[in-house]
């Protein structure tokens, strides 16, 4: 049986939300510690030089974004689901908002209060990949702080008549998306009770999941398991797509990362992309990315 492994490292939000999510669904993975600035080798031998955290890997199937990655365990793993009734998969869109809208402000809170922590490293990594440059950065933290306490806001309003769940009795992929970051701003001092009692208590309740079964492996362990393995096939390139299977391409985000992967597109929807490569330490692998956020090329 394939391994469920899991590239990220303890400090990532978007790591953080995949263990919560392994940990809903009671599944046993490896964890691969990844650097937390690039470069990131062993990692590029799996994706081609996708180099964000996280990246989850079952088997020779490699999953890039926390969107498609959350899709990957869902079908891995059906019940119990990451989208209960009664929101279902709309509670998708709650997630994607907090990971996109809502995370530069709980960034701007958590980092902006003493930027002088940070290694010059650090800075120039996120600003070549992420476009986060530290001086235009710090000036923009007072507004930052300001749409952090709005977005919070809402979360204390939906929590507001005592539920357990954003979503109602059970947990999923909004909660642990507002979640990471509401403890992301412990960084910068903000506690729980400082949201008041029915948002502390949902924090703890998310919490109490913790990361599940974990068991350390290496980077070289998890390319070996790579290679032993065989991609999941079965995927498809939509006629309308304006690309042909077996096309070579690039796949590049919509932000400043100048990592473009390339292979021979396996399958490209409305809902996910993937690209067969081959690589001496693997074999063949498929990887897998989101359509949304995501630019594909011909090369």
């Amino acid at each position: 049986m394939p391994e469920i492994i899991l590239h990220h490292y303890d400090n990532s939000p978007f790591g953080q939300i995949i263990r919560l999510c392994l940990a809903h669904k009671r599944l046993a993975w490896k964890s691969v510690e990844a650097p937390v600035v690039v470069p990131k080798p062993d990692l590029s031998v799996l994706t081609g030089g996708y180099e964000r955290i996280p990246v989850l890997q079952i088997g020779a199937d490699i999953y890039c974004d926390t969107a498609i990655i959350t899709a990957a365990l869902e079908d891995h793993m059906p019940e119990p689901s990451l989208y209960p009734a009664p929101f279902g998969v709309a509670a998708k869109m709650i997630a994607l908002w907090s990971a996109n809208s809502w995370f530069m402000p709980a960034v701007g809170v958590a980092l902006g209060t003493n930027p002088d922590a940070l290694p010059d490293a650090f800075w120039e990594d996120r600003g070549r990949r992420f476009g986060m440059q530290r001086e235009t950065f710090l000036p923009m933290v007072p507004h930052l702080q300001s749409q952090f306490r709005g977005g919070a806001q809402l979360v204390k309003d939906a929590l507001a008549d005592g539920r357990a769940f954003i979503g109602g009795d059970h947990p999923g992929h909004a909660d642990f998306a507002l979640y990471v970051n509401m403890k992301f701003v412990e960084f910068a001092g903000v506690q729980p009770g400082d949201f008041g009692s029915n948002v502390a208590n949902w924090l703890d309740r998310v919490a109490a999941l913790g990361d599940g079964n974990r068991e350390a492996w290496s980077a070289e362990q998890a390319i070996e398991h790579a290679g032993e393995s065989d991609p999941v096939g079965g995927w498809s390139v939509a006629e309308d797509s304006g690309f042909s299977a077996g096309q070579m391409v690039s796949v590049t985000t919509e932000s400043p990362d100048p990592a473009a992967p390339e292979g021979a597109l396996e399958g490209l929807d409305d809902s996910r992309i993937v690209l067969s490569r081959e690589h001496e330490r693997t074999g063949e692998v498929h990887v897998h990315f989101p359509r949304l956020g995501q630019i594909v090329k011909p090369v």
